[in-house]
């Protein structure tokens, strides 16, 4: 789970430095770095962190 947590955080990163090649026009990058942003918050908030939440200290 946190391999995947991982792996689509490091893809919203991606995606928001390939957006500098994919369009020339501010709103179009600025839309596909936001994608990119909310992929890299999904990844560390929704995934990670759930994943590390199941072997928390204080659940013991």
């Amino acid at each position: 789970m946190v391999a995947a947590g991982i792996l689509v955080t490091l893809l919203g990163f991606v995606i928001s430095v390939l957006s500098l090649a994919m369009t020339p026009s501010v709103g179009g990058r600025m839309a596909i770095v936001l994608i990119g942003l909310a992929m890299s918050l999904t990844g560390i908030i929704g995934i990670i962190n759930r994943a590390f939440m199941k072997n928390a200290i204080w659940r013991k």
